[in-house]
């Protein structure tokens, strides 16, 4: 049986990570833009492929895309991003900063140009009105121009006003959860080591740390965590929850729980679908499909606890489907969601052991009703 039984006291976790080719976050592509930018600005000619540092010294070389020399005295260079192998919203988008001098003294100045975001709301990493250019991507620019100074700046930075913008970007960021952590008007620009590892899904985790940072900032004590649109609806009107108490988790709900763990909000809901949390119940962290499926024999040995004979038990084994091994126990009468909810509940409240969380986890079927829920008393 993948996982353990009901009662067990260990905490059963399976997370795999398949080798697949890496990427670079969006941080990395605008500080090699800035930097062959603001090099052209200071000798005339654009670096092709520029190279940068990122943060644990690797020295890659990006291509670019576009170039130009302004006719105000700026100075224009761009990167399309490659994510390698990840599923990133941005993969293909271009990346262009514009940049400018500033008088001596005045350091650099960040600034979001189209489709990119503007932070409206307390809890993020910068405070409202400023660009969404991240703390790591503008230290990243910051060095980068320094690099090109050399010996001239002896230990201090660029005067330079860095545009950042993203072409197209405002209708991408509604496919991502910026508008919810009130980031409107664009993307963000992420990274903390300036690559993208596969299926790592790190803009959306990002995301997932800056919806409860924002929860926190705004005082909330309850959050709900949902694996897609279906289960969040429901959840909401569940718990007549507000917009910034839901977490858009997807199938990451290890990602959540973590940092939630170190970032506790008092209550913690867990929302949906049957195949989803089953999997969660069983153990698992990450609930996409190519991490595996639902495990039927040990849905088969939940359901013997929950009342079901050898016979029901054997065809739960051999369903075709996690929905119709459900079918099955219902129409027994064994009530096998409520069993699945409160298993899951123990594996994610194992995940937060020692912070000061009440974990509930709330079943819904594909209409959005409440199939079953544990810890919700």
């Amino acid at each position: 049986m993948t996982g353990a039984a009901r009662g067990d006291t260990a905490c059963p976790v399976h997370e795999q990570n398949p080798p697949l080719r890496r990427g670079w976050t969006t941080g990395a592509c605008a500080t090699a833009a800035a930097k062959a930018a603001f090099a052209a600005l200071r000798t005339g000619a654009f670096p092709d492929p520029v190279t940068i540092t990122l943060p644990r010294g690797e020295r890659p070389a990006f291509a670019l895309a576009e170039h130009a020399l302004l006719p105000d005295g700026g100075a224009m260079a761009a990167v399309v991003k490659d994510a390698g192998d990840d599923p990133d919203v941005t993969h293909g988008a271009l990346v262009r900063a514009t940049v400018r001098a500033l008088p001596p003294g005045s350091g650099v100045v960040f600034a979001a140009g189209e489709g990119v975001g503007t932070v409206t709301l307390p809890g993020l990493p910068l405070p409202p009105g400023e660009p969404a250019i991240n703390p790591m991507p503008r230290a990243m620019i910051r060095a980068a121009l320094a690099e090109v100074l050399g010996a001239e700046v002896a230990g201090g930075e660029a005067d330079a006003r860095v545009e950042i913008s993203i072409p197209g970007g405002a209708a991408l960021a509604e496919r991502t959860m910026n508008p919810r952590l009130g980031i409107l008007g664009g993307l963000s620009v992420l990274g903390t080591t300036g690559i993208v590892v596969p299926y790592s899904c790190a803009a959306w985790i990002h995301s997932i740390h800056r919806g409860i940072d924002v929860a926190r900032a705004a005082g909330l004590a309850h959050v709900a965590g949902a694996t897609g649109s279906t289960s969040e609806e429901a959840i909401r009107r569940h718990h007549a929850l507000p917009e910034q108490a839901l977490i858009d988790m997807g199938d990451f709900v290890g990602g959540m729980l973590k940092y939630l763990r170190a970032h506790p909000v008092p209550r913690v809901t867990i929302a949906g679908g049957l195949a989803k949390l089953t999997k969660l119940a069983q153990g698992r962290l990450d609930l996409h499909s190519r991490r595996g499926a639902v495990d039927l024999p040990a849905l088969a040995e939940l359901a013997r606890a929950a009342g079901a004979g050898e016979a029901l038990a054997a065809r739960i084994a051999t369903a075709n489907t996690a929905l119709e091994a459900f079918t099955l126990a219902g129409a027994e009468g064994i009530g096998l969601p409520r069993a699945v909810a409160e298993e899951a509940r123990r594996v994610a409240q194992c995940v937060v052991e020692g912070a000061p969380i009440r974990v509930g986890v709330a079943l819904f079927g594909r209409d959005g009703a409440l199939l079953a829920e544990s810890g919700e008393d």
